[in-house]
């Protein structure tokens, strides 16, 4: 993956920002920096600032793992969409049945309660998914070990797939990122999008995006990303908001 923020990509990025596109964002590793209690994350002044004003020529989505209500409080501006539950939310008329197959795991996550706070782990329900945080636990890899073979005695229920400290939990067959985003880009007209993420959940926007869609990847330490580009930290998403704000205002070249 190249970075963004050399030449090749700006240039990418200069190109796509001409057509319109969608423009939108994961919110933990991505907006906001990841930190030790995930109700502490909010997305800085600087950043909220420069959506705001993307916000006011762009549609701009949030698309997380978080429940959408959870998300609204922490970013200072409105985008057009937010997104929550890794994408299920997008699919009212599946909710139900979603929240609902996850309720042979919660009975188990209740069940094994003591034992998993004791290791450290912090359950999350957010309705149409479940994340088991250790971020917190004495022993991260012996609290993973204890999660995961939890999680083997309900494996046909559920999918699970690993996030920064988190082992997250979805139905088998949930929506994903790379849906919501397809069905965002159709419903709001646009004619190509924009996304940046930095997790394992992020991956299916990248592996279904069409090839006039930028992908860009935060962090580069998973080397099979299939983001087209990529930064090296959270930090340098505002150098990349006021690029896209001058790309907006430059002046078109005509040919010849």
């Amino acid at each position: 993956m190249p970075l963004l923020l050399q030449a090749r990509g700006d240039a990418a990025l200069a190109a796509v920002m001409r057509r319109g596109p969608l423009l939108a964002f994961d919110f933990d590793g991505t907006l906001a920096p990841i930190v030790p209690r995930p109700e502490q994350a909010r997305v800085s002044a600087c950043v909220s600032g420069k959506l705001r004003r993307l916000a006011a020529r762009l549609p701009v989505a949030i698309v997380s793992g978080r429940s959408g209500s959870d998300i609204a409080h922490r970013l200072g501006f409105e985008p057009h969409y937010i997104v929550g539950n890794h994408g299920a939310e997008l699919v009212a008329q599946e909710q139900d049945a979603t929240a609902s197959q996850l309720d042979p795991v919660r009975a188990l996550l209740q069940a094994r309660g003591a034992e998993l706070r004791q290791a450290g782990v912090m359950v999350e329900d957010k309705g149409l998914s479940l994340a088991l945080h250790y971020r917190l636990a004495p022993r991260p890899q012996q609290a993973l070990e204890l999660i995961r073979a939890t999680l083997r005695e309900v494996q046909a229920q559920c999918h699970t797939f690993a996030g920064k400290m988190v082992e997250n939990v979805v139905p088998a067959g949930a929506p994903d990122k790379g849906r919501a985003m397809h069905l965002l880009v159709q419903e709001c007209g646009a004619p190509c999008a924009v996304f940046f993420g930095d997790d394992v959940n992020d991956e299916p926007v990248f592996a279904s995006a069409p090839e006039d869609w930028l992908t860009v990847r935060i962090g580069r330490e998973d080397r099979n990303s299939r983001a087209r580009y990529f930064l090296d930290h959270v930090n340098e998403l505002g150098m990349v908001l006021e690029r896209m704000l001058a790309h907006l205002d430059a002046p078109v070249l005509q040919a010849g």
